[in-house]
């Protein structure tokens, strides 16, 4: 099974000013703490993904080929526009720099593990971002409040994330296909299972810290992530279905057919792209 649809990276620019004020997300400290500590992970996060798709193109051909120049191109977008979220976040206030550096050691260290482990990593990444972006259209409520630019920005990059879920798990399946199936099926599962434990704890350790420059105390704080990413509204726990698909022998992104839960956030930034042009 491969991509079933064309992937589009569509150029366009938010008002990040938005979210100068603080809590863009309704007020919410809880939530904005935990988006912005997604936030923090993107541009490293996005460049190494890049990265692990571009170390194989040479192997690729056909419609794979341009789905991973499409998804290089997408991730590079998203790069920046993170980036530039990034830079509304009151640096004096929070520990911006502190949560930054972390997220270049971890994927520093995810280099250093070669060019199919780089692979591996970004396959479970993108799985755990496909699901998130589940998560995302199937409860829109999430973002109520949220300063509107900021708000569409999630939306289309969990769009995007939809669109090309399956380009790097493609391109780990095409590189690997002369290996044992047995194989295949333990390094991926290996995979998650690594960066299941990491991604989780990482993204509430470093909202919690973001929290507690809002004057929580540290064990209040974790409590206050660990409630909204597994209990209400649940971002983590609500995409369990989606998550555990990953463990099945034969598994494809794909096999979970959203394409037309997409349409319509397709059919409004594709609006956006033709307007501004």
């Amino acid at each position: 099974m491969t991509t079933p649809i064309d992937i589009k990276p569509r150029d366009i620019r938010f008002d990040v000013e938005q979210a100068r004020p603080g809590h863009w997300l309704g007020g919410d400290p809880v939530g904005t703490a935990v988006f912005n500590a997604l936030s923090l992970t993107f541009p490293d996060g996005e460049r190494l993904f890049m990265e692990a798709v571009r170390n194989y193109r040479g192997q690729l051909s056909g419609k794979l080929l341009q789905d991973a120049k499409d998804f290089i191109a997408q991730e590079a977008i998203h790069s920046r526009e993170h980036h530039g979220l990034n830079g509304v976040i009151d640096r004096e206030r929070y520990p911006v720099a502190e949560i930054e550096a972390q997220v270049k050691e971890r994927t520093t260290m995810a280099r250093s593990r070669g060019p199919m482990g780089m692979l591996v990593s970004t396959i479970a990444l993108e799985h755990f971002t496909a699901m998130m972006a589940d998560v995302f259209m199937d409860n829109p409520k999430i973002f109520d409040g949220a300063a509107p630019d900021i708000e569409r920005m999630w939306r289309w990059h969990a769009m995007e994330e939809t669109e090309h879920k399956a380009v790097a798990f493609d391109v780990f399946m095409e590189v690997t296909k002369d290996w044992k199936p047995w194989k295949r099926y333990l390094r991926r599962c290996l995979a998650m299972a690594i960066v299941t434990k990491m991604f989780s704890r990482n993204i509430c350790l470093y909202a919690a810290r973001l929290l507690e420059a809002d004057g929580y105390e540290p064990r209040a704080a974790l409590k206050a992530v660990d409630d909204y990413v597994w209990g209400k509204p649940g971002i983590f726990r609500r995409g369990w279905k989606t998550y555990f698909a990953w463990y099945r022998p034969g598994f494809h992104p794909w096999q979970h057919d959203n394409r037309d839960e997409l349409a319509a956030w397709q059919a409004e930034f594709d609006g956006a792209v033709a307007a501004a042009a």
